[in-house]
């Protein structure tokens, strides 16, 4: 039985009102989701920064390896893997169509060939002699005005700065020991953070202080044996992982385990942090280091 005129027309207006603003509203989207341009990176502190601010990269170098060094935020499954960053796919790249392809000068030697296949944009961070955190926030707004992301980023910059701060000042004692920041590269050396580095600079917004005072290179780290860290009072930090065999090696060495004696037990151990980061780095960095010295103080 067919419903009377009148129920149709009040039913069919019923049914009209909401498909047509849902039709609105999506019109509305459209335009901002075309305007998000298509962005490539070899680098992993780029690809973080972009997909902070919920924008991205179509393709970057060594997928697998971000997701074991940097981890956080992740990217989404349809990233393309451009395969080594310093020797990526440019057959693939160039079918993916980007319209930009971001770099840092660590990639800039690959300009050239880059700049066959769209506009390639250098942006730089860790420039020797500028304070670090000024330059992350920097970095923040400049990838952002690549993406017309402005909001987002102030965002970004404001809650990982008042996130340091809540952990400053409810998470940690004002008695906190010196730390000594240090990432194995065999069983005999180590890179140990200071000046101009990441570490550093989350060292210096939580009111930490670091027990390395020497000299450090353009990326906030010294190569040094383990005999240079002896005469130092601190609490070790070592940054994942081991390589391959140096647990074992340091189990048995002598000069090992007298650091550690020094360092009042063995050392506070992280997962892996992407030293090179930006803000996402720099905030995952804070977490899982204030979260092992809470730990360190319930021993």
């Amino acid at each position: 039985m067919s419903l009377p005129y009148r129920l149709r027309h009040r039913a069919s207006r019923w049914l009209a009102g909401p498909f047509l603003m849902l039709l609105a509203l999506l019109l509305h989207a459209l335009p901002a989701l075309a305007e998000s341009p298509r962005l490539a990176t070899l680098d992993w502190t780029l690809a973080e920064t972009l997909s902070a601010l919920d924008t991205p990269p179509v393709a970057v170098g060594q997928v697998d390896a971000y997701h074991a060094w940097v981890r956080e935020p992740a990217l989404p499954s349809s990233v393309t893997d451009l395969g080594l960053r310093t020797q990526p796919n440019l057959e693939l790249l160039a079918s993916l169509d980007p319209e930009r392809i971001l770099v840092t000068p660590m990639f800039s030697n690959l300009t050239p060939r880059l700049e066959r296949i769209a506009p390639v944009e250098n942006l730089a961070l860790y420039t020797p002699g500028r304070d670090t955190w000024t330059e992350m926030r920097e970095l923040t707004h400049q990838v952002a005005a690549l993406v017309d992301r402005d909001a987002a980023a102030t965002r970004l910059i404001e809650d990982t700065e008042a996130h340091l701060e809540h952990l400053k000042q409810e998470r940690l004692d004002d008695d906190a020991p010196p730390l000594l920041v240090v990432q194995f590269m065999d069983a005999r050396h180590v890179r140990v953070f200071g000046d101009n580095g990441l570490y550093q600079a989350v060292l210096d917004r939580l009111g930490l202080d670091n027990a390395w005072t020497g000299t450090t290179n353009a990326w906030g780290f010294s190569l040094v044996a383990i005999e240079a860290l002896a005469g130092l009072d601190a609490r070790l930090v070592v940054v994942e992982p081991y390589p391959a065999g140096v647990r074992a090696t340091l189990s048995e060495s002598g000069l090992w385990q007298r650091l550690i004696e020094r360092s009042r037990g063995e050392p506070l151990t992280l997962a892996p942090v992407w030293s090179f980061g930006a803000l996402p780095s720099a905030r995952r960095f804070a977490d899982q280091l204030v979260g092992a010295l809470e730990n360190d103080d319930d021993r």
